[in-house]
């Protein structure tokens, strides 16, 4: 997917939402739980749910990695059910040695119809191109990230800079705001606007609204540039939303309550 059919797709749906399909089968509504394909059935009715308040899904693999064969295979079904026009992100956060790097990326973009990955910046520059020489793909790479544990590396001094900004400084100029995105913590909003001098340009993956407690107002005063330049992930608050047979009219309330509020704040720019 290109840049300008991102934004377009933001225009149209007055939406910046990305739904994530973190589904764990231990949560979703035990009447699927008994379902021969009960990840599938969950994931399909969610997206039949939400698919015209979104711009976006992104598919947390762990969940389906944990549950071998059958749940690659689900996952597999999910993402081929996406609508085309919908960004499908692979949230798998991988990163190694050039050539293992060449492998996930052959994985997600080309054996699965993956738009987007995410990385790990950490082993370096021939860690991370390989994701990068793909054609109107996109790798997205961990930035300042929601979790406790960010104190211990990201937000440690190197130098002059924390060790975040190293990495948006270094990593913004392996791609550009066509192929690249960073991944930003909705927890850490105050920071987005220092954030964003560093990278004006480039689209933020912000997960940590709803169940982590980040604002999306916040996020979107100190975040947005003049394209948008905002995926704003929700995971649990929409899928989880419910745990009886009414779980996707549930979801779908939620999702709409984020998209009527995204609608609100995208009024305010020109895209």
């Amino acid at each position: 997917m290109t840049r300008k059919q991102l934004v377009d797709h933001i225009q149209q749906k007055k939406s910046y939402l990305t739904v994530g399909l973190d589904t764990d089968i231990t949560k979703i509504p035990k009447h699927l739980r008994s379902h021969p394909n009960a990840v599938f059935e969950f994931n399909k009715a969610i997206i039949d749910a939400t698919k015209d308040l979104c711009v976006s899904y992104k598919i947390n693999t762990a969940f389906y990695e944990a549950q071998g064969l059958k749940g690659w295979q689900a996952m597999e079904e999910t993402v081929q059910y996406i609508p085309k026009e919908h960004f499908k992100i692979a949230d798998a956060k991988r990163g190694d040695i050039g050539n293992t790097s060449s492998q996930y990326a052959k994985a997600f973009f080309e054996a699965l119809p993956f738009d987007a990955i995410t990385v790990a910046p950490y082993m370096g520059e021939d860690s991370v191109k390989p994701f990068l020489e793909y054609e109107n793909k996109w790798t997205i790479v961990l930035g300042l990230t929601s979790n406790s544990g960010s104190k211990d590396f990201e937000q440690q001094k190197l130098g002059d800079d924390f060790l975040y900004e190293q990495v948006l400084k270094k990593v913004s100029t392996w791609g550009n705001p066509s192929n690249l995105m960073f991944v930003v913590g909705a927890t850490k909003a105050s920071d987005l606007q220092h954030i964003r001098t560093i990278i004006p340009h480039h689209f933020l993956l912000v997960p940590g609204v709803g169940f982590q407690g980040g604002s999306l107002e916040e996020v979107s005063q100190y975040g947005m540039n003049k394209d948008c330049g905002l995926l704003v992930n929700a995971s649990r608050a929409i899928i989880f939303a419910s745990e009886k047979e009414d779980f996707a009219a549930e979801a779908r309330a939620i999702a709409l309550q984020y998209q009527q509020e995204m609608s609100q704040y995208l009024s305010a720019i020109t895209l």
